[in-house]
C-alpha cells in the first residue's frame, strides 16, 4: 500500500487542474475504508460539498449488476446463460443469423454482432428534459417512435437496417441495446422486476442503503435526503452549466439507471472480489461470481470484457472494472485481486476517469501514483501496410461519428470525432490515437480488423466502427 496523504494530495491537485465541479472517491479493503474523499461541489448554486454518501448516477457501471442478476439466476437453475434470446423475445432477429445462435451470454459480453446503433440516444432525447442542441434536434427528427418500450428496440434490431459485425461470438463491440434486453430477460426469469431483484438480492444484503435502480431519479432523491448531486456539462465555449434533469431512458433500465454513492459501490465491488462474500457471509452463490469474471475468461494486460466487467492484469494482480457516462455522469469503479475496491464518481458528463482511477489502483499496488496502464504502447515502428487502413469508418450511435484514416506526408492520421489525431503504431493492428499537436496526450486506442487486404472495421475504445462506401 502507498502513502494515503500522498494519494489525497495527488488527487486534489489533479482535480483542481481539471476544474471538474464535484467528485467522490472511495477505496475499501479487507480492513475497511482505507481512503474516502469528496472533492468540490454537488450543487454550485447552494455550494453544497461532496462526500462519500453523496448520490451520483453511475450510468453504465449498472451493467455489471444486470449481468450479476443473470449469473445468480443461472446458479439457481432459473435460466441458462446459453438460452437463446428468442426464448424470451420470440420476435428478436439479427439479419443473416440463426435465431438460436444469439444467447443471453453473448448479450452480456457484447458479442452478438450488433454494431453501435441509435436506440439509446433516441430514448434519452424522447423521454428526458434536454437542452436544445444539434444532437437533440437530430434525435427528435430521426427517432421512429417514443423508444420507451423494449418491444420497440426488438423491432428496430429485427428490422435489420444495418450490417452485423460478424457471426455471434466473433467480435466484441459495446451494445447498450443488448443490456436493455437483459433487463427484461431478468424480469421474466426471476418472476419479479430487475429493480426488485437487485434490491432484495444485492443492495439490501450489502447494506447499500443509498443505492437504487430507478428510471427518473425519483426514488434516488427520496433515499438521498438532499445529499444528491446536480448534473453538470460544458458549453461549447467551455463554461460550466448545470441542471437537475436526469436522463430518462425507459427500456435501458439495467443498462444505465442505477444511482449510488462511492461508499456503497465499493461494498459491491469488494463483495465481487471476495467471491460473493460480505463480512464473512456468503450472500451470493460463488458460482454466480465465477460466471461473471472467473477462470473461463483470459487474464492478460489487454482488457477482456467478461460478463459486465472488463478483466485485466497489472502489477501481478487481476483487476475487474467498468466505467459509465451520461448527462452529468462520469464514473469508474472496480476491484483489485486481494479484496480491494475503488469507486470514482464525478458529476460532469463525458469525461474519462482513468486519471483518477489509476492512482487509486497504484496506491493499492504500491506503484508510483502517476503510473499509466495503457495496454498498447507506441513501439516507435511503422506499420507495414498503412494503405490497408485508409478509409472512412462510421458509428451510428447517436449523431453519426466518423473515424476517417489517411496518410499524410508518410504518416497515418485520422479525423476522429471531429478532431485530427496521429496514429502511432503499437502492435498487431493496434494504434494509439494521440492529439496531433500534443502527441503526449492520448485520445483513444484503435484496433483495425483487416480482411482481403482492407480494414473493414476499427474498434475505437470498445465500439467497432464499420467502413463506409465499400463491401467488406
Amino acid at each position: 500500500m502507498g502513502d494515503v496523504e500522498k494519494l489525497e494530495k495527488y488527487l486534489a491537485e489533479l482535480f483542481e487542474q481539471r476544474g471538474y465541479p464535484g467528485m467522490a472517491v472511495c477505496i475499501r479493503g479487507p480492513e475497511g475504508i482505507v481512503f474516502e474523499k469528496g472533492f468540490g461541489w454537488r450543487s454550485i448554486e447552494h455550494k453544497k460539498g461532496v462526500n462519500g454518501d453523496t448520490v451520483f448516477g453511475i450510468a453504465s457501471m449498472s451493467k455489471s449488476m444486470t449481468a450479476l442478476a443473470c449469473c445468480i439466476l443461472q446458479a439457481e437453475g432459473k435460466m441458462s446463460l446459453d438460452d437463446p434470446v428468442v426464448n424470451y423475445f420470440p420476435n428478436f432477429h439479427i439479419p443473416g443469423t440463426a435465431d438460436e445462435c444469439v444467447t443471453i451470454k453473448m448479450l452480456a459480453m457484447h458479442r452478438t454482432g450488433l454494431p453501435p446503433m441509435e436506440p439509446l440516444e433516441w430514448s434519452i432525447a424522447k423521454n428526458s428534459v434536454e437542452r436544445d442542441s444539434e444532437w437533440y434536434r437530430e434525435m427528435l427528427r430521426t427517432a421512429p417512435n417514443q423508444m420507451d418500450k423494449i418491444e420497440q428496440i426488438v423491432d428496430y434490431i429485427s428490422a435489420g437496417n444495418y450490417e452485423p459485425l460478424g457471426a455471434p461470438g466473433e467480435y466484441m463491440s459495446y451494445s447498450n441495446e443488448g443490456y436493455a434486453l437483459l433487463s427484461y430477460i431478468v424480469d421474466q426469469a426471476a418472476g419479479i422486476s430487475l429493480e426488485k431483484f437487485l434490491e432484495e438480492r444485492v443492495f439490501c444484503p450489502l447494506g447499500m442503503t443509498r443505492t437504487v435502480l430507478d428510471l427518473d431519479c425519483s426514488e434516488a432523491k427520496k433515499l438521498a435526503a438532499g445529499n444528491i448531486t446536480s448534473l453538470f456539462e460544458r458549453n461549447a465555449d467551455g463554461t460550466l452549466v448545470w441542471d437537475d434533469n436526469w436522463s430518462v431512458l425507459p427500456p435501458f433500465r439495467g443498462c444505465a439507471c442505477v444511482k449510488s454513492t462511492a461508499r456503497d459501490i465499493t461494498k459491491y465491488y469488494q463483495m465481487l472480489a471476495n467471491g460473493g462474500q460480505w463480512e464473512g457471509r456468503q450472500i451470493l452463490p460463488a458460482e454466480a461470481v465465477e460466471q461473471m469474471y472467473g477462470k473461463e475468461f483470459p487474464l492478460r494486460s489487454r482488457p477482456f470484457y467478461c460478463m459486465g466487467l472488463e478483466k485485466w492484469q497489472t502489477g501481478g494482480k487481476m483487476i475487474c472494472e467498468h466505467s459509465g457516462g451520461l448527462h452529468g455522469v462520469s464514473t469508474q469503479g472496480g476491484f483489485v485481486e486481494g479484496g480491494y475496491a475503488v469507486a470514482v464518481l464525478c458529476n460532469e458528463g463525458d469525461l474519462g476517469m482513468d486519471a483518477f482511477q489509476w492512482p487509486c489502483y497504484n496506491y493499492i499496488l504500491g506503484l508510483p501514483l502517476d503510473t499509466k496502464h495503457f495496454y498498447a504502447m507506441p513501439s516507435g515502428r511503422k506499420f507495414s501496410r498503412p494503405d490497408m487502413l485508409c478509409g472512412d469508418f462510421l458509428s451510428r450511435e447517436g449523431l453519426p461519428v466518423h473515424c476517417t484514416v489517411r496518410i499524410e506526408d508518410g504518416e497515418l492520421t485520422a479525423d476522429y470525432h471531429g478532431k485530427k489525431v496521429r496514429l502511432l503504431y503499437c502492435n498487431d493492428a493496434r494504434f494509439a490515437a494521440v492529439e496531433y499537436e500534443h502527441p503526449e496526450n492520448r485520445v483513444e486506442t484503435l484496433r483495425f480488423y483487416i480482411k482481403n487486404g482492407t480494414a473493414w472495421g476499427v474498434k475505437c475504445g470498445s465500439r467497432i466502427y464499420q467502413r463506409t462506401g465499400t463491401d467488406r
